[in-house]
């Protein structure tokens, strides 16, 4: 309930906002959003806080892990609500965008609860706050019913400062964003030795995009590099600190095949990026390193490869499908346990009918799968769900006389 009423609040100001800005020049606000309905079933298990996505680390490391096969599962969760704002300023117009959903995660995973998307404004080349990371690329997202959507893809919503000297169909973003990352203690996870080693970020990972409009589509490059330390502040014979430096590629592409069929692809490759990927474990592992008495084991950027491949068909101006596949793979490191996160693939097929405006209805089958570093241990989960969901927006628009 807290949740809802800081939500509340936010809603009233934006609206005072725009209202008590009336005398400062032309304007517009959108206020949008929609409801959206998901009922399905699990014919197989996951971790329950994920009930209604498809995410392969979240699936069981070992048998019945989550206990037996099969549930229902209903969710209101993607439902959402945002603002978007335009205001003329003497040096250009100031655009802001405030944006949430009811899809807990974190400490709030499983509830159905405020989560902030978008707190972001832009004046002319520059913009601030949380929005998308310049990594990533939210066009090679399918048009899914599933939330999480795919596995290898780079998504990631992220505090950031950019600076954009190309704007437009085309253009060059470079930013300096919130640094973060996880890591894997494996084998000695339960050693006190590690227990005092903490994470450092001295630096802001730095990423950059360039996005190259064509008449087909488009196709974007985007790359990251980011320092993560970590130090041992135990008073003991072993000196665990240490640094890694990761770094990322990320090649994505639309292609119109025809005014129907849109492909929406990717390919990214790097090491330590995991936090920006969609769902992937931890960036650092632990590598055994026994010929060194001082430091017997280190930390490692672990590398990853991820693909995303999806077409978007229209049959008629109701009728739409998509389908299509998604995979990551991580190279662990020799430290972690066998049942680590290893590979984690990705597909789902719809049918979506939208029979009037802003409504839409559809049914959809998705299929994950895990496997483990080296245990030999895979697993798939099997879902069917069917959503509804109704679209609203409202425009203003205010010209100063």
């Amino acid at each position: 309930m807290t949740a809802m009423r800081h939500s509340v609040l936010i809603i009233c100001f934006f609206i005072s906002t725009f209202v008590q800005a009336q005398d400062e020049g032309n304007k517009s606000m959108e206020i949008y959003g929609f409801i959206m309905t998901d009922i399905g079933y699990n014919f197989n298990q996951i971790q329950s806080d994920w009930y209604d996505v498809v995410r392969p680390t979240k699936l069981p490391a070992f048998k019945d892990q989550y206990g037996p096969d099969g549930s229902y599962y209903a969710s209101v969760r993607q439902t959402r609500l945002g603002f978007k704002n335009y205001f003329d300023t003497g040096i250009g117009e100031l655009k802001t965008h405030f944006e949430f959903e009811l899809f807990g995660t974190g400490v709030d995973a499983g509830q159905t609860t405020f989560r902030l998307r978008h707190a972001y404004a832009e004046l002319g080349k520059f913009g601030a706050g949380q929005t998308w990371s310049p990594f990533m690329d939210i066009g090679v997202f399918p048009n899914s019913l599933e939330y999480w959507g795919p596995t290898g893809m780079v998504f990631f919503r992220n505090i950031q400062i950019r600076y954009m000297p190309i704007q437009g169909d085309t253009r060059l973003t470079i930013a300096l964003e919130r640094p973060g990352a996880s890591a894997d203690q494996g084998d000695y996870a339960n050693r006190v030795e590690l227990q005092g080693v903490k994470a450092r970020f001295p630096l802001p990972d730095l990423t950059a995009e360039y996005h190259h409009a064509t008449k087909w589509g488009y196709v974007e490059l985007a790359g990251i590099v980011r320092k993560i330390e970590w130090k041992d502040q135990n008073n003991d014979q072993y000196d665990l600190s240490g640094d890694a430096v990761g770094w990322g590629l990320n090649l994505s592409t639309n292609i119109n095949f025809s005014k129907n069929d849109v492909f929406r692809g990717q390919v990214v490759y790097g090491e330590g990026i995991q936090n920006y990927m969609n769902d992937a474990p931890v960036d650092i592992g632990i590598e055994n390193n026994f010929g060194n008495p001082v430091t017997p084991v280190k930390g490692v950027a672990l590398p990853l490869v991820g693909v995303v491949a999806f077409l978007d068909h229209n049959w008629s101006d109701k009728f739409s499908t998509a389908i299509g596949y998604s995979m990551i793979d991580i190279d662990n490191s020799d430290g972690q346990t066998d049942e680590a996160f290893k590979k984690g693939q990705y597909v789902l097929g719809n049918l979506l009918y939208t029979p009037v405006k802003n409504c839409m209805v559809g049914v959809e089958f998705q299929w994950g799968n895990r496997e483990n570093f080296n245990d030999g241990w895979s697993t798939s989960i099997n879902k069917i769900q069917f959503s509804f969901r109704y679209n609203f927006s409202q425009s203003f628009y205010k010209r100063n006389q």
